[in-house]
């Protein structure tokens, strides 16, 4: 079989292959139809293209292929008779050009075919270049966001913050029956009544009554002995001038029968709270706290009065405060004498269940870590609310003032045996506390002038914990 040889292209022939060739692509018709349309007949100067290629193989051009593979896989010049675009006069072509132009372009047409790959759909979107104007803006990228489901926003919260102990229950939203019931710490009955002639508040607890059993200060097991019960009222935010009833001896009943009088305007009581806290007495342990009642005096009729049986709820504070002692302090430079005054104490930790207390104070001056002088008070009997207005007198030289301390205790006497410690505080180089530092530093800022001051008192534990010169008294 002979091969006709083909001539090299030229910029004629490369033109025609691309007329066709776009032809193919944009119409629904075989080669051979293409070749003779009009459509294909353009100058040689323009040439249309009409766009980009489809990604896939139209379906009329797989029947084509198809169809071809049925029959000679490659066409010949008879059997594909192309008609030669008109050209210019200047360019002439000989029916063998046609023929060997012809079978040419049938060769590389089904070879561009074969190699064309099978690819997926792709949609590329085209990409426009310029600058913005000013009606457009910028698309900024979107910043991906975490979505938190209600299990993640619940989960941020501490269970332990807002959890409820015994101790901060809202007890507002609960009768006394739930209350009693919950805490089982018993009942106590009181009422209220205001003066508006004599501008003064009266409280009078009668009785309570379902207390629980005293509790060993282990907290190991309960005592099978009755609780020693007494009642401490105060008017909040005001706790330093309390009252105290007295102490009922082995009774979970205990009946008071008791008054007491605040003296303070209508307006100002009505600001007020009224905390009534029942205690047990244990003289040779702390005292421990049972219970309170707490009543806001604006939701009650404070003139008309009433009387009230109110559950007894925990307390935060369980041991009870030792009490308070009003001191006054002067040095005297020229002479060296450091001037005492023990004026008065109240609301001091009973040691006796009948009488109360006997309570004394006793004075040590401390000179560095040794001890120099030891001096007391007289004892007043059946009370814890004692006045004594004694003053003494240490010789302190100016030299040696910065290094000393004064250590005051407060004890209970007792008759038929050692004295009952209340509390202690400790005043000068080694104080116990910021109030006494505060109180020992004004009297070395004004001498000459006496300087009051109350201050409250300690455990032997905490002051030797503190204060070094604690440890060098008894």
């Amino acid at each position: 079989m002979a091969y006709i040889q083909l001539e090299p292209l030229n910029k004629g022939f490369l033109s025609r292959i691309s007329d066709v060739l776009l032809c193919r692509w944009t119409c629904h018709r075989c080669c051979q139809k293409c070749c003779e349309s009009s459509c294909c007949q353009s100058s040689e100067d323009e040439v249309e293209i009409l766009g980009p290629f489809p990604a896939q193989t139209p379906p009329w051009l797989m029947a084509s292929r198809s169809s071809d593979k049925d029959g000679d896989s490659v066409h010949t010049a008879s059997e594909v008779p192309l008609t030669p675009r008109t050209s210019s006069p200047d360019r002439r072509c000989s029916s063998s050009d046609t023929s060997k132009s012809t079978h040419s372009l049938t060769r590389r047409i089904s070879s561009l075919e074969s190699r064309r790959p099978s690819s997926p759909l792709i949609d590329i979107k085209p990409i426009e270049f310029g600058v913005l104007s000013a009606k457009k803006e910028p698309i900024q990228p979107s910043v991906l966001r975490r979505t938190y489901t209600p299990d993640d926003y619940f989960r941020k919260f501490e269970p332990r913050l807002y959890s409820l102990d015994s101790n901060s229950d809202d007890v507002d939203f609960l009768t006394d029956e739930e209350i009693l019931s919950k805490y089982q710490l018993g009942m106590l009955h009181f009422s209220t009544q205001y003066d508006l002639l004599h501008n003064h508040l009266t409280v009078r607890v009668i009785e309570a009554r379902d207390l629980p059993p005293p509790i060993s200060h282990d907290g190991s097991r309960q005592d099978m002995a009755h609780s020693n019960p007494y009642v401490k009222i105060c008017l909040l935010p005001d706790q330093k001038n309390s009252k105290q009833t007295g102490v009922k001896r082995k009774t979970q009943k205990p009946v008071f029968e008791e008054r007491y009088t605040f003296e303070i305007p209508f307006l100002e009581a009505q600001r007020r709270t009224l905390l009534l806290t029942v205690v047990d007495f244990d003289k040779f342990s702390r005292h421990c706290v049972i219970g309170k009642v707490s009543v806001p005096l604006c939701e009650v009729d404070l003139v008309k009065g009433g009387h009230w049986w109110k559950a007894l709820i925990p307390s935060s504070q369980n041991e009870v405060e030792l009490g308070e002692l009003l001191l006054s302090l002067n040095y005297l430079p020229s002479a060296g004498r450091l001037n005492v005054d023990v004026i008065r104490a109240k609301q001091l930790l009973q040691t006796d269940v009948s009488q109360g207390s006997d309570p004394f104070v006793k004075i040590q001056l401390v000179h560095g870590l040794k001890l120099v002088k030891t001096k007391k008070t007289s004892f007043l009997r059946g009370t814890i609310d004692p006045f004594y207005n004694e003053s003494f007198s240490f010789k302190v030289p100016q030299e040696e003032l910065e290094n000393a301390s004064l250590v005051f205790t407060v004890f209970g006497h007792n008759m038929k045996s050692s004295n009952d410690f209340i509390g202690r505080i400790v005043i000068g180089q080694y104080s116990s506390g910021p109030s006494e530092s505060n109180h020992w530093r004004r009297m070395l800022n004004t001498h000459r002038t006496a300087v009051e001051q109350w201050h409250s008192l300690r455990s032997r534990a905490e002051c030797d914990r503190v204060s070094p010169a604690s440890l060098e008294v008894t």
